[in-house]
């Protein structure tokens, strides 16, 4: 076996169903940084003039959590899902990879809701946008050498296989 063929991705169901479990602990870290936040600043709404400040913290949060899973090798779905992120050479993260792969991981998010923001669209709108803006990038791991995510590739990363708590 080559060490290419060492850092081949995971199928892409496998990633996407991590994915999923990762949205879901995601969303329970936002709610609690979302507290954290907003109950000691005595925010009422989410369109309070703190939100710009709002938002920031919740990606920060977001980006310590994700940072200081992924230099110790696996968060918690990543685990549950046999995956462990690399460097492009097999080697655990630093934290400055771990930090990039973080700002390279909004390429999932970003340029959808970018394009959308000024169309006014509903929120099923940009929900039906986005979807497609994923399946898209997630397609296009196809044409990737390794299978691996585009963002993985600029990161300097790689998703590989890894033993599930259970075996």
């Amino acid at each position: 076996m080559s060490p290419t063929d060492s850092l081949m991705a995971p199928t892409l169901v496998r990633r996407l169903a991590c994915m999923l479990y990762e949205s879901t602990l995601v969303f329970g870290i936002a709610v609690g940084a979302g507290l954290l936040f907003s109950i000691p600043a005595g925010m009422r709404s989410g369109m309070d003039e703190r939100r710009p400040l709002f938002l920031a913290f919740i990606v920060v949060v977001l980006g310590i959590y994700f940072v200081w899973c992924w230099v110790r090798g696996q968060t918690l779905a990543m685990k549950t899902w046999g995956i462990r992120v690399v460097d492009r050479h097999g080697r655990p993260l630093g934290q400055l990879r771990a930090l990039f792969r973080y700002a390279c991981c909004w390429l999932w998010v970003l340029p959808p809701l970018a394009v959308v923001a000024p169309m006014k669209m509903s929120a099923g709108g940009m929900f039906g946008a986005l979807l497609g803006w994923i399946a898209l990038l997630a397609l296009a791991s196809n044409f990737h050498p390794q299978r691996q995510f585009w963002h993985d590739e600029l990161a300097g990363t790689r998703l590989i296989p890894a033993p599930t708590a259970g075996k």
